[in-house]
């Protein structure tokens, strides 16, 4: 069994076509059909269900898979941990976020520590960002929810509240807190469903009797705030995304405690490079900070 054939195998495996696998691995269809074809003869066993060039896994490519995925997943992290050893400075922090609403400021507190240090960000909703720390293919992510599993560890590192957006010249503008139920007639701009706080949101709204209704729904949380201020919508804000220089004012939910949890995850099999554990004490120390600003 070589190397080469169970990266084929997990890539065909993932994408489960013949013509994307090959385009994503840049090989040809014929070698990589070939490829696999060796692995299922050594192993004895057909690993897809095969209609043309579409695959589809059976149960043992399935639970081969699993195996594959560990078995690279313990090279790659030995490929890392020399890395790091060897040279500090050329190490890439892969990070994962479904919130994004601190990370320029802890982004610029980790360059101010370790200028040299090169990072790659992805905004994601929760379900992509578990397949990624799953796979144990990201350093650090910062979730809104926390996420458990048996290979993952949490870490909560704020608490924070929701608040409600509105425009200065709104007719609730002149309010400072309300009960959630007046909010039910109002329209809102938002995040897509899949995103924590959005579905959070939505969750404890449906238990006041009504299901908000969006007329923006994106996956950038930072231009919220914009369309709030442009009178397209209300939003629900967590409080580290409020920006007093906007021309919008920040309602709290009386009735319900309406908060977020921000946690910091990762892989408790992956190696966390000095580079990885320098970042997890800024988030761990900007997070602090903040708590101690609001006592």
């Amino acid at each position: 069994m070589e190397l080469l054939q169970l990266q084929y195998f997990i890539a065909v495996a993932r994408l489960e076509h013949v013509t994307e696998a090959a385009r994503s691995l840049h090989v040809t269809q014929s070698s990589l059909s070939k490829t696999i074809g060796r692995l299922e003869e050594d192993l004895g066993f057909p690993l897809f269900d095969r209609t043309g060039r579409k695959l589809r896994l059976n149960e043992y490519g399935s639970r081969f898979l699993r195996r594959a995925e560990r078995a690279l997943f313990e090279l790659e992290q030995g490929k890392q941990e020399m890395k790091d050893l060897s040279n500090l400075e050329h190490s890439t922090l892969e990070l994962a976020v479904t919130t994004a609403s601190t990370l320029p400021n802890i982004l610029r507190e980790f360059r101010k520590k370790m200028p040299n240090i090169q990072y790659h960000v992805q905004m994601l909703t929760t379900q992509e960002m578990v397949a990624l720390l799953h796979r144990g293919e990201v350093d650090f992510c910062l979730s809104s929810p926390p996420i458990e599993g048996d290979d993952i560890d949490c870490q909560i590192v704020c608490i924070e509240p929701i608040l409600v957006a509105v425009p200065k010249g709104h007719h609730l503008a002149n309010r400072k807190s309300i009960p959630l139920i007046e909010l039910r007639n109002e329209s809102f701009v938002g995040v897509k469903r899949g995103y924590g706080t959005r579905d959070l949101v939505d969750s404890v709204c449906k238990s006041v009797g009504f299901v908000p209704q969006y007329v923006y729904e994106g996956n950038e949380p930072a231009r919220l705030s914009a369309l709030v201020e442009a009178g397209i919508g209300i939003a629900f804000i967590p409080s580290t995304a409020m920006n007093s220089q906007e021309h919008i004012l920040y309602l709290q939910v009386e009735d319900h405690e309406l908060v977020r949890e921000i946690a910091l995850l990762w892989h408790k099999s992956r190696y966390i490079s000095r580079a990885a554990m320098e970042f997890r004490e800024v988030v761990v120390e900007y997070f602090g900070a903040i708590s101690k600003q609001t006592i």
